[in-house]
């Protein structure tokens, strides 16, 4: 990419998260942005759609980059150390994670990180969350945690972190138990 396009795009995004640090996202505009960048209103439809279009690619970026963080370790193999640093991970991305998932984005954060660590189960075991019962366990569980998390981090990050962590190895068991109990009962079944 031509660094000039990279520096302009740097500038839009750097602009957007200082603005979105004091306001809410329905409260930004494009004129506004753009004066903050330096840059004229076809500069910003060039690189984006919208400013809901900007955070949503900013959003699915940090879900997508802290899980590359806790990459190459895989959580159906190495469940209590692929836990501690996903969790430290949101730790460490906490003031941008506060930045863009605020007011009336709050609840979407879990949505875009769902999505990525499914993206990242699908490529590493295909097919595996066609599974109903896979799927659904592998949402109460993310869902379940992180919420866990953010309520009980007042007894302490690690004390909390490390609880998530045998949790989510405990329910790996009750997941490999159920999926051969299902299994058995479809073969007695054909």
């Amino acid at each position: 990419m031509d660094r000039r396009i990279e520096k302009t795009r740097a500038s839009i995004i750097n602009s957007f998260l200082e603005l979105r640090a004091s306001k809410d996202l329905e409260r930004i505009t494009v004129k506004e942005l753009c004066e903050k960048a330096d840059i004229n209103k076809s500069t910003f439809y060039a690189h984006f759609r919208d400013i809901y279009a900007l955070s949503e690619e900013l959003e699915s970026q940090l879900a997508e980059d802290m899980l590359r963080s806790v990459s190459p370790l895989d959580p159906f193999k190495e469940p209590e150390r692929f836990t501690e640093s996903l969790y430290y991970a949101c730790i460490a991305h906490g003031s941008l994670i506060n930045i863009l998932f605020s007011g009336s984005r709050s609840g979407l954060f879990i949505e875009r990180f769902e999505e990525s660590l499914k993206k990242g189960i699908e490529a590493l075991y295909p097919g595996l969350l066609e599974d109903p019962l896979v799927s659904t366990l592998l949402t109460l569980e993310i869902y379940g945690e992180y919420n866990a998390f953010m309520k009980c981090r007042h007894f302490g990050d690690s004390k909390v972190i490390s609880i998530l962590s045998a949790h989510w190895k405990n329910s790996l068991g009750m997941l490999e138990s159920s999926s051969a109990s299902a299994q058995a009962s479809a073969r007695q079944e054909g």
